[in-house]
């Protein structure tokens, strides 16, 4: 998947985060700060769920209404 594909994804989720009310200030920052990380380190899309799954399980969730998962 191209790096471009990527970054729409990741903005879809930071948008999402940031809307959310199912979770913490401390969870959407460290969620964003994460997605963050990902774009600067161009990283693989994939692992992306596995580092938010462990700021909370609520991410499995969110990314399935996303259409992403």
């Amino acid at each position: 998947m191209s790096s471009h594909k990527n970054l729409e994804k990741l903005e879809a989720i930071k948008e999402a985060i940031q809307k959310n009310d199912k979770l913490s200030e401390t969870e959407k920052s460290e969620s964003v700060k994460r997605i963050e990380e990902w774009v600067l380190e161009d990283r693989a899309f994939g692992t992306i769920e596995q580092e938010l799954l462990k700021i909370s399980n609520y991410f499995s969730e969110l990314l399935s209404e996303l259409g992403i998962k």
